[in-house]
């Protein structure tokens, strides 16, 4: 796919995994974190380039998860652990010790679990569109059942067809955000929905000492604005944004917003006590 993206791309084997990597402004002076982005389900790492563009002042790097997008079918299944663990080897083979950690949606989870299975590496976390897992209130069944049906990845037409039911909200850039999906292989889409099969934060949330931002859409379908309000409740240090008429694609449709509270969120003061989690 050619959008012309200001990334660096490679091809990154790690404990057995080929994973595709984007990283942006990777070699640039930077006074700011680079920024760990862990993507939806079936989301292919050009869905949310224009994050990562607009967010310029920083180094940012996400990746493919296998079969998605550009990187190679998995072989065996695998679980938030193990894939924590290869976000951990990826980010230590370009040299980071340190990272902000952000996830939208399925990868809302999995950046929970990294920030903790790996506290000592994060110093604050922004989750989008995400709920606890298992434990969670669920969307609009007909989003759900579309959601779980690859063919919006495929079929654009379908896409086009189902968007607000998928995703509820505003519909701004549904055309651009099609143009950017590419579809994830069958396996590799099935053993991302089986990754999260019987994982909660709920029991180790009380426990997380880092800054959290929480951004809900009051409009979303697929995980309803109640999910934000028990992470808030969940998380010690947290803070709940509520975007107005936003779906779960709400940092596409609410653009402007979504930077400036992340740099709201990442540019602000430490507290005191805060300490390794």
């Amino acid at each position: 796919m050619s959008l012309d993206l200001t990334a660096e791309f490679s091809m990154e084997t790690v404990g057995g995994r080929t994973l595709r990597v984007a990283r942006w402004r990777w070699n640039e002076p930077s006074e700011h974190l680079p920024i760990l982005f862990f993507n939806g389900i079936g989301a292919n790492i050009e869905a949310v380039a224009p994050l990562a563009e607009a967010l310029t002042e920083r180094p940012f790097i996400m990746f493919d998860m296998p079969g998605i997008g550009g990187s190679p079918e998995p072989v065996v299944p695998y679980n938030p652990f193990t894939m924590s663990w290869t976000a951990k080897e990826l980010l230590k083979r370009f040299d980071v010790e340190q990272v902000d950690v952000m996830g939208i949606s399925w990868g809302g989870a999995m950046a929970q679990h990294f920030t903790l299975q790996h506290g000592n590496m994060v110093r604050r976390l922004a989750l989008a569109a995400t709920s606890t897992g298992m434990i969670m209130i669920p969307g609009k069944p007909a989003a759900l059942t579309k959601m779980a049906n690859p063919r919006r990845y495929v079929d654009a037409a379908f896409m086009e067809e189902h968007f607000r039911t998928l995703y509820g909200g505003l519909t701004g850039g549904k055309n651009e955000h099609i143009s950017r999906l590419t579809p994830p292989t069958p396996r590799g889409y099935m053993y991302q929905l089986l990754c999260m099969l019987g994982w909660t934060s709920v029991p180790a949330l009380p426990f997380l000492k880092k800054d959290v931002l929480i951004m809900m859409g009051d409009e979303d379908q697929i995980v309803p604005l109640i999910n934000g309000k028990m992470l808030e409740a969940l998380i010690p240090h947290s803070r709940l944004e509520i975007f107005e008429q936003g779906g779960h694609l709400f940092m596409l449709t609410h653009r402007e917003q979504t930077i400036s509270c992340l740099r709201g969120f990442l540019d602000g003061p430490d507290r005191p006590e805060r300490k390794a989690a």
